[in-house]
């Protein structure tokens, strides 16, 4: 073989050898999602992947069941749960990496119709009527619907409704009820109809926080992965920060 014959095949193996130590790096993490952060983290997770060479499979739920999923055995490396309490249960039951579990957002509920002037500025439209289904989630699965049966109890409307309630598994169900228009109306998150740069359609009231307990979500470590670290990581960081603040969500 002459000189430069074998200076190619050396370069050739090398080549091969990088290439190789460059795919064994490689990591594809499988996260679990609460239905409400899902646009947001699918943006969030693109950006990630961009910058890195780890892959991010997202699985969206109601925190609730997610949380039977990950006591089952569920092969996720993190957590994206609606509120704090499932994530410290999780870490109280020893199924997370210690000190890995954190606040990434503040929820907001608003109740919304895509029908413009259906819904007014103060709610009034719950006493008032006017509509035949109104779509929550499941207060015992979704966070989101434990603040809205909340607000309505809080409200005097919570037994006078029961018959015109319509309940998601999840807050991602609820909003296609609302969105198909099998439920006029209904409570979802404010991510939920608001996207970077563009007014919400139909019409909506932001629920005040002192009606119902503040929807604090928390994130939490469940496999020691390096990508997963890695992820949780970028979440903390403002590029994922600036992205949730367009989805209208409130940061810790």
């Amino acid at each position: 073989m002459s000189n430069v014959n074998m200076m190619r095949a050396l370069c050739g193996c090398a080549l091969v050898l990088l290439l190789g130590m460059g795919n064994a790096a490689a990591e594809e993490i499988r996260v679990a999602v609460a239905s409400n952060f899902a646009e947001a983290i699918k943006a969030i997770a693109g950006r990630f992947e961009s910058k890195t060479h780890h892959r991010v499979t997202l699985v969206f739920g109601a925190s609730g069941k997610h949380y039977a999923q990950i006591r089952n055995g569920a092969p996720f490396e993190a957590f994206f749960s609606a509120d704090a309490e499932t994530p410290a249960l999780l870490e109280r039951e020893g199924r997370t990496q210690p000190g890995s579990r954190f606040t990434y957002a503040i929820g907001r509920l608003v109740l919304w119709s895509p029908q413009a002037g259906l819904v007014d500025a103060d709610g009034r439209v719950l006493k008032e009527g006017g509509f035949r289904y109104l779509a929550i989630a499941n207060p015992k699965l979704a966070p989101y619907g434990k603040a809205a049966e909340q607000l309505l109890v809080k409200l005097g409307h919570w037994e006078g409704l029961q018959g015109r309630l319509v309940r998601g598994e999840n807050i991602g169900q609820t909003f296609q009820f609302v969105k198909s228009g099998n439920a006029e109306l209904g409570f979802v998150a404010y991510a939920q109809i608001r996207t970077p740069h563009n007014p919400v359609e139909g019409s909506f009231w932001e629920v005040p926080q002192s009606l119902y307990d503040p929807i604090e979500q928390q994130a939490v470590l469940l496999r020691n992965s390096e990508a997963a670290r890695a992820f949780l990581a970028f979440m903390k960081g403002g590029e994922a920060l600036e992205i949730m603040r367009g989805f209208g969500y409130g940061i810790p």
